[in-house]
Order: C-alpha cells, then structure tokens, then sequence
C-alpha cells in the first residue's frame, strides 16, 4: 500500500471520528453545527435525525415538570392570599369591637396563624390526610406518608394549614372582649389538631363523606358524595358552630342587655378598619375559592378557575347589595356593618359550590345569604341572647351551612332545580348537619370543660377596664 492509499485511509477514519463526535454532543451544541454552513449534508442529516429523537424522548418530562411547576405556584399563590385573610380578619374583629381590646384581638389573630402551623404541621396534618376510617393515621412531625397528589407535600401542607388557620380565627370574633387569652390558647389547640382535622378526613381527606367507590355508605344512602368545593361547611360552618357555642357558655358582654332582658347595641370603636378588612378578606377569597383547584396549567384550569372567580366574586356583591338593601327597608338607614357583613356572607355561602353552580345561582346564593345573616343576627342577639360582637355565628355557621344545602338545588349537574333528584341535595344536607354536629358537639364539650376547670372569662374589672392592659401590658393606641 503506497503512501497516498494510507493518507485516504487516514483521512476517512478522521472523518468517522469527526462524524461520530458530532453524533454524541449535547443537543444545544447539535442546534448549533446544524446551522453551520461549514458542516456537510450527511452531518446535518444525521444531526437532525439524533435531534429529533432526543426531542422526543425528552418532551414528556419537560412537558410534565412545567405543568408541576405552574400547578405548584398557582397552590402556593393562593395559600398566599388566604394567608392574607388572617389580617382581613384581625381588622374586621377589632372594627367592630371597642378600642380597650384591640391589641387582645390583635394578639389573638397572631396566635392562630403560628400555634395552629406548627400543631397542624405536628399531628393535625396526618390526622386529616392519614389512611382511616374515622381519622386518619397520625404522622408526628413525619410528611413522608403523603405523596401530595403530584403537587410537593410541603406546599400542600402550608395550603391546607392556611385553611385550618381560618376555622380557629371565626372563633375569636364571636368569643371577643370578655374571654381569657390563656384560655384561647388551650381552645385553639383543640380545634387545630382535633375538630378541624377529624371533620376535614371526612371530606377532603377521603374519608367516609367523600367515598364514592360502589358499596359506600354515602353512595347507598344517596347515590352520591358530600360535595364542599372550598369550605363553607368544612371551614366556615365549623368555626360557626364551634363560635356559637363558645359564645353561649362564655356569656353575654357586660351591659349587652338590660334588666329587662332588651339586647343594646355595644357600637365597634372604628367602622374604617373593619371595612378595610372586609376588602382584604374579599382579596383573599380569590385564593380560597379558586385556588382549591389546585391546578392552573391546562386549558379546563384555566376555565374552572375563571368560572370561580366569577361565581365568587358575584356572590359577594349580590349578598352585600341586598343585605344594603334589607337594612334600609328594616331599619329605615343603609346600614354599613350589616353590608360589611352581608359581602362576608355572600363569600361563605358561594364557597361549597362555587366550581358547580352557574353566575346566575351564584347571585342566588349571594342574595339568600346576604339576607338570610340579617335575620339571623338578630334571631341570636334578640331571641337566643347570644352575644357575637362580630356576627361569626351567622355570617360562617348559619351562611356556610345554608350555601352548601343550596349548592344541592343549584349545581347544574347534580342539584334538584336541574332535573337530577334529590340524591344530592340529600347529600349535601347529611352532610352539613353531621359536620355541624360533630363541630358543636365537640365546642361544647371543650369549652364546658375549660370553664369548670379554669374559667374561660376574664373578672368584671378586666372585662370593664380592657384586655389590653391586664391581658398584655399594652394598649394598641398607645396612651
């Protein structure tokens, strides 16, 4: 072999090198030499071959990471803004309370957003997510047992601590001015990883409400599941409950009703504050109702939500426009706290159905709620001589409990107005009064026994002089 054979022969092995190196870059590197001129023909056939397959093999996981990723952020976006209920809460409670305990409920919205995450992160968490029948298996400080329906465990705990953050908060309004703080230390133990997570395995934890498989109680009894999109019974009708109760054991405020038994109106110290947290709270709600889709990615998110924050947003203007109106007719003036409350309402009612009713039964919803918290504030202050300083009881116990019976006359797939009998509606009803049950069987028991213990109310000269002093050494106003 002459020496000119033995340089083709070594030119076409540099070539293979050269051609295989090619073959083996990275994909961005192939991107790249595929637009080179000085690359050949057969090179960037061969490159677009390899690219193409690298594409496709790699697309699905590209694909399906960003669809985590966008679901991830929606969820957290939205425990965001619950989140930002807390403050909603803290100024409509001290709004619509005196300026003597505005740091106590100050204090008190604190407490329930930091010892309510760590004890749901501690116990309550595994208690509502846990495989059982009654409760589910507690995991203390342990997150492993939950694989977070493809969303990360840890967003999906802060999601659902915000949830269980707001059913204790309900509580503080309808117990304000007259309860002692340790006391509502204790109570709000109890309600974070005991009431709220056992009520909330039932439903959202796959527990026996929510069992849909052949065979199950609640598709022998009615041939369908409990349905609570968001919490109007699961969170709002709870801390109503719970509210109602503890506010009937703990008394009425000094002064709340004459010697002859006529309730008097204890006017709240700033009407301002308790509007702006009204708007806060509405704010949050576009986190609480749309952001228990739990998904944002595909185009049906896309639609669910957007229905959602409609049906949302008109049952808010619907129930605070007629309670406006109602409070005019009755009292013969526009009553602002009342319209303060009847937004509230409208946002309780619309949250168990909110995914399944249409705009139109959403201002139904709205209007009946709006109106329905009215009557009952003053069927409880007037009849039943219970003093909620913040009308909790009515607003998330009576409304909550009302919205998710409506649901089952409205839902336009299930409910009785649009043709599917009455297996829903039987459902939803079930299921709002076993929750009731459970939640003001439960306050009962707890604040029964806290009172034979410890006393849940401060002295007289505490409840007349202020919380603030004697509670915390501190005004909220300074001097």
């Amino acid at each position: 072999m002459d020496k000119y054979s033995k340089r083709s022969i070594a030119r076409l092995w540099i070539a293979v090198a050269v051609l295989m190196a090619l073959c083996t870059t990275t994909e961005t590197f192939a991107q790249t030499s595929a637009t080179t001129d000085s690359i050949s023909a057969t090179t960037t056939a061969v490159i677009a071959t390899l690219e193409e397959t690298t594409v496709e093999s790699s697309a699905p996981d590209t694909v399906g990471e960003l669809v985590n990723g966008l679901n991830t952020v929606w969820m957290l976006l939205a425990a965001m803004l619950v989140f930002f209920m807390q403050p909603g809460f803290a100024l409509v409670e001290a709004g619509f309370t005196r300026v003597k305990n505005t740091a106590n409920i100050l204090m008190k919205n604190f407490v329930d957003f930091m010892f309510g995450s760590l004890l749901y992160w501690f116990i309550g968490f595994g208690l509502m997510f846990g495989v059982g029948g009654f409760v589910g298996m507690p995991h203390f400080f342990n997150l492993s047992f939950y694989d977070g329906g493809g969303l990360p465990t840890e967003g999906f705990l802060v999601f659902q601590t915000v949830f269980c953050a707001t059913a204790a908060t309900i509580v503080s309004g309808a117990m304000a001015e007259r309860t002692k703080f340790s006391m509502y230390l204790v109570y709000t133990i109890f309600i974070s990883v005991l009431i709220y997570p056992i009520s909330g395995h039932w439903t959202w934890g796959g527990g026996w409400l929510m069992n849909g498989e052949e065979g199950s109680f609640m598709m022998n009894l009615f041939g369908t599941t409990f349905h609570d999109f968001a919490g109007s019974t699961i969170v709002h009708s709870v801390g109503g409950w719970i509210a109602l109760v503890g506010a009937a054991i703990l008394g009425p405020r000094i002064g709340k009703y004459g010697k002859d038994g006529k309730s008097r109106a204890i006017p709240g110290h700033n009407l301002t504050i308790a509007a702006l947290g009204v708007f806060i709270l509405w704010f949050g709600w576009f986190g609480f109702n749309p952001g228990s889709q739990l998904a944002a990615a595909s185009t049906d998110d896309a639609m669910a939500i957007s229905h959602v924050f409609l049906t949302t947003n008109l049952a808010a203007c619907a129930g605070g426009f007629f309670a406006l109106v109602v409070s005019w007719l009755k009292f013969s003036k526009p009553s602002l706290s009342l319209t303060l409350n009847g937004i509230l309402a409208g946002l309780v009612g619309i949250t168990a159905g909110c995914d399944m009713v249409s705009p139109l039964g959403a201002v139904i919803i709205g209007t009946i709620c709006g109106i329905l918290m009215i009557f009952s504030v003053e069927f409880i202050d007037k009849v039943l001589k219970i003093d909620d300083p913040v009308g909790a009881s009515s607003v998330h116990g009576v409304c909550g409990f009302t919205g998710t019976i409506l649901t089952g006359f409205l839902s336009t797939s299930e409910g009785l107005f649009y043709g599917a009998g009455w297996g829903f509606l039987g459902a939803q009803v079930f299921g709002a009064l076993v929750v009731g049950a459970w939640a003001a069987g439960m306050g009962f028991l707890i604040f029964k026994g806290l009172d034979r213990i410890h006393g849940l109310r401060v002295s007289k000269r505490v409840e007349e002089e202020g919380l603030d002093i004697y509670e915390h050494g501190e005004s909220a106003y300074g001097a």
